[in-house]
C-alpha cells in the first residue's frame, strides 16, 4: 500500500498529509495550531483528528491508508514510538506513548522519528539528495538539525541520535549551549544567532539597513530581517552571513571528513539568503578540507521545503511497516 499519512509536529503547528511513498507527491495537506500549553493528551487528540480528517478530505477510508508516521522535534525513542525530550514544545512529553495513543484514536500503525531525520529522508529520496549514495543534512532554525543517509540507508546511530550536527563544536571554550556543552555550532550559526549579531550591528551604531528593515524596534530584529538586508546589498548584513557560512563550513568539512558524502543538502529558515550563505560554505571547505575530494561534493539548498519532514516521516511509516 503506497498512501500514507506523514505529520509533522512543530511548537507551533501541526501538519499533516497524505503521501504516495512511490512518488512523493503530498495531497490533502492540512496544518492546525498545536496550542501545546493545553496539554499532552489535548495535543494528541488534535493530532489524531487532524490525521481522520486529513483522509476525510482525500475521499479515502481509513483502511486505505498503510499507516501514519510523524515528525518530532526532540529525542524519540524510536523502537517504542515514544518522545523522550521535546525541547521546543511546551509541557510534560518524558517519555510520551506518541505511537500507541495516535493508534488507539486513529486505528492506524504509528512510527516516530525525529523532525529532522525526517527531512534527511524525504530530500534523499525525493528532493536535493535524489541520486546520493552517502549525504548530510543540515536544517537551520532556532537550533541547527541534522541527518545523514549512509550507503542508501538513513542511518541513525545509537538511539537514533545520530545527525545531530548542531552540538558539534566550534570552539570548546565557546558560549554555553541549551544542551549544556560549550561552543556548539548552533550557538553561531542558528537563526538566534544571526538574529542576534544583527541586534548587535544596530546597537554598536553600524552603517546597515538591518535596524530601518526592523522599525527600528530591535524586538523586531530576526534573521529574516538580516537576509533580507543581505539580499539587498547591505555590507554588515553581509559580512554576518560570511561569517556564519564560515562556521558552517568548519562543521560541514568535519561532517566530509568523517562520512565522505556525494551531497551536503541546507535546509531549514536559514537557506533563504540562498548563495549568501551557500557560496562561504563551498569556499571554507575548499579550504580546510584536504584528505576528500571536494570538486566531486555538491553543497546544495534542500528542495522540498515545508513537506520534507511530512514526505520524510511517511516514508519512514512504509519501511518501518515492511520490516
Amino acid at each position: 500500500m503506497a498512501k500514507y499519512i506523514g505529520g509533522d509536529l512543530g511548537g507551533t503547528n501541526v501538519r499533516a498529509g497524505i503521501v504516495d511513498t512511490e512518488t512523493g507527491v503530498v495531497t490533502n495537506l492540512i496544518s492546525v495550531p498545536t496550542i501545546a500549553r493545553e496539554g499532552q493528551e489535548a495535543v494528541l487528540h488534535r493530532m489524531a483528528d487532524l490525521f481522520l480528517n486529513v483522509i476525510k478530505s482525500s475521499g479515502h477510508k481509513v483502511e486505505d491508508i498503510g499507516g501514519v508516521g510523524i515528525g518530532a522535534p526532540g529525542s524519540i525513542d524510536i523502537e517504542n514510538g515514544r518522545t523522550i525530550f521535546l525541547p521546543n514544545l511546551y509541557g510534560h512529553w518524558e517519555n510520551a506513548p506518541v505511537a500507541d495513543k495516535i493508534k488507539e484514536y486513529t486505528g492506524l500503525k504509528t512510527y516516530l522519528l525525529n523532525d529532522v531525520r525526517a527531512i534527511t529522508f524525504g530530500e534523499w529520496k525525493f528532493g536535493a539528495g535524489r541520486g546520493a549514495r552517502t549525504m548530510a543534512v543540515y536544517a537551520i532554525g532556532t537550533g541547527i538539525g541534522g541527518g545523514m543517509v549512509i550507503d542508501n540507508q538513513l542511518h541513525l546511530g545509537l538511539d537514533g541520535t545520530a545527525g545531530e550536527v548542531g552540538h558539534t563544536m566550534i570552539d570548546y571554550n565557546g558560549p554555553l549551549c541549551g544542551c549544556g556543552n560549550h561552543g556548539c555550532l548552533e550557538m553561531y550559526a542558528s537563526s538566534p544567532a544571526i538574529a542576534a549579531a544583527g541586534l548587535k550591528a544596530v546597537v554598536q551604531g553600524w552603517t546597515t539597513k538591518i535596524g530601518e528593515l526592523a522599525g527600528y524596534d530591535l524586538n523586531k530584529i530576526t534573521a529574516k530581517t538580516v537576509s533580507t538586508a543581505a539580499l539587498m546589498g547591505d555590507p554588515v548584513a553581509r559580512e554576518i552571513y560570511e561569517k556564519v557560512g564560515f562556521y558552517l563550513g568548519i562543521a560541514i568539512s568535519n561532517t566530509i571528513l568523517t562520512i565522505a558524502p556525494d551531497k551536503i543538502v541546507i535546509g531549514g529558515g536559514g537557506v533563504q539568503a540562498g548563495d549568501l550563505l551557500l557560496e562561504p560554505i563551498r569556499k571554507t571547505i575548499k579550504e580546510r578540507v584536504k584528505m576528500a575530494n571536494v570538486d566531486k561534493i555538491s553543497v546544495v539548498p534542500a528542495e522540498l521545503g515545508d513537506n520534507g519532514g511530512v514526505i520524510g516521516s511517511a516514508l519512514w511509516a512504509y519501511q518501518r511497516n515492511q520490516a
